[in-house]
């Protein structure tokens, strides 16, 4: 009897040490990456007093987001939306003379806007106590990563949680030499030293859709190949007819349904043939067609996980894969590959790890903003959408050349549209093309976020806006929607 008692304690005690072993790891959650999805999840976990680690491969904080993709190329736009409007402007430029300015001369205000926001980042990491590494990481198994410096110093460290929030990356095909200082991708294109004349841009999403504005800003001769029927067919047909008139009417060149046959650089041009026989001819090319989640380096194997052929993880509503400690967030996940999001993302898989009481999703809607020349910006559902549901709907539209702010700025091209309900009056979808449509639309997605009968049309007819201003665009297509109704 004694015997078994003393083999039953033993057993215990066995059990008890392995669990305190199991426990004693380096941090309750390791990071990799400093995007928006790593932040979020850092700064939730360390406000809760957890020890975190991030992990950086760059040799400075913020991610794809601040240095190669979101921060940078918006601070580009916002340079040459200034160039645009002084030199149109008789006001500010009184001679016909327009002021020229080249790719170097607007990456200079770039180059400060990412400094500061390098600056702002480092110091939430600093003042929450989380410790930062710069090195590449990789997975010695589920709760263990290496990471090597640029020096090759090597260090193991252990973790209960880790979560890879280590972004994307531009997809490069293996037939393109992307070494050649005539071929660029939307990471490389920042290092962009020469003045191009003239720029073929392959791929109109939301990136070469942006790019394409930019260097038709500077005076470049932009050729713009999309390899579907319509640019941007995710958003509502009529914004997208209101971008591609744009884009013509300044005279970028798009051409439809093409695909690549071969891309071939010289020292002097880029030479692009595509698959239906078409030749064309630019200082440069800017390839910019889809995207590959960072998965490659982690050795992401060792944890028994398999990214899928774009490099992308599978994850759970909870933003776990299907290994239990290890989530993932942000575009190395796919779908929506939104800064907005990725940050979110990171805060909720922070509440899941903290066990805290919730059910936090992201939001069904999701707003979109392209920062084309002008700006679109959308959240909810389309038109086209609607009708395939067989929803009963129906559309309010304000011009903004009619509205007195959009005058005063000199900013008349654009438009606002709701979509709602035609029995409930709920608002369905908002679609805003126009300068400053990215925060315009916010004021309409307030209100569809309402419960229990606050998302309603009306809000915006019974509400007393300042005068002048551009939400005056919501009063306006309230009554312009409702006086459809009979």
């Amino acid at each position: 009897m004694q015997s078994a008692q003393f083999e039953e304690s033993l057993l215990a005690k066995t059990k008890t040490k392995q669990a305190n072993l199991q426990a004693n790891f380096d941090y309750d959650a390791i990071i990799i990456g400093t995007g928006p999805g790593g932040e979020g999840a850092s700064m939730r976990l360390a406000k809760e007093n957890k020890k975190v680690a991030m992990i950086e491969r760059h040799h400075q904080v913020g991610g794809g987001c601040t240095h190669w993709g979101t921060i940078p190329s918006k601070a580009l736009r916002h340079s040459v939306s200034r160039l645009i409007e002084y030199n149109s402007n008789p006001l500010f430029n009184p001679t016909e003379k327009k002021v020229k300015l080249t790719f170097d001369n607007i990456l200079q205000h770039t180059t400060k806007v990412i400094r500061d926001q390098v600056r702002l980042r480092s110091g939430f990491y600093d003042r929450n106590y989380v410790d930062v590494f710069h090195g590449s990481a990789t997975f010695v198994d589920k709760n263990t990563l290496k990471i090597t410096s640029e020096d090759g110093a090597e260090e193991l460290m252990t973790a209960e949680n880790i979560i890879i929030a280590s972004g994307s990356r531009p997809y490069r095909p293996d037939d393109i030499d992307f070494t050649h200082q005539r071929v660029y991708d939307s990471d490389t294109i920042l290092s962009l030293k020469h003045d191009p004349k003239s720029i073929i841009i392959y791929g109109a999403g939301v990136i070469g859709c942006e790019y394409a504005s930019i260097f038709r800003g500077l005076g470049c001769k932009v050729d713009l190949i999309d390899t579907r029927d319509r640019l941007l067919s995710f958003m509502d047909a009529e914004m997208t007819d209101s971008l591609s008139y744009h884009f013509w009417n300044c005279g970028i060149v798009i051409r439809h349904d093409e695909e690549y046959e071969s891309i071939v650089a010289t020292d002097d041009s880029v030479v692009l043939t595509l698959q239906s026989g078409k030749k064309m001819k630019a200082d440069c090319i800017l390839f910019a067609n889809g995207r590959s989640g960072n998965t490659n380096t982690l050795a992401i194997e060792n944890t028994g996980l398999l990214p899928n052929s774009r490099g992308s993880l599978e994850v759970n509503n909870q933003y776990k894969t299907e290994v239990d400690n290890i989530y993932a967030v942000g575009d190395v996940i796919g779908y929506p590959s939104l800064a907005s999001a990725a940050y979110d993302q990171g805060r909720i898989v922070a509440g899941y790890i903290l066990k805290l009481p919730t059910e936090a999703q992201l939001i069904e809607d999701i707003p979109t903003g392209i920062y084309t020349i002008p700006e679109m910006s959308s959240v909810g559902k389309t038109e086209q959408q609607l009708t395939v549901a067989k929803i009963p709907y129906e559309v309010g539209r304000a011009s903004f050349k009619h509205l007195a702010r959009a005058q005063i700025g000199n900013s008349a091209i654009g438009s606002l549209k709701i979509l709602f309900h035609r029995e409930t009056k709920e608002i369905l979808g908002i679609h805003c093309f126009g300068e400053n449509a990215a925060e315009i639309i916010h004021i309409g997605q307030a209100i569809m976020q309402q419960k229990n009968g606050g998302n309603t049309i009306e809000y915006f007819v019974e509400t007393t806006f300042n005068y002048p201003t551009m939400a005056e665009a919501f009063r306006v297509a309230a009554l312009n929607g409702l006086n459809r109704l009979f």
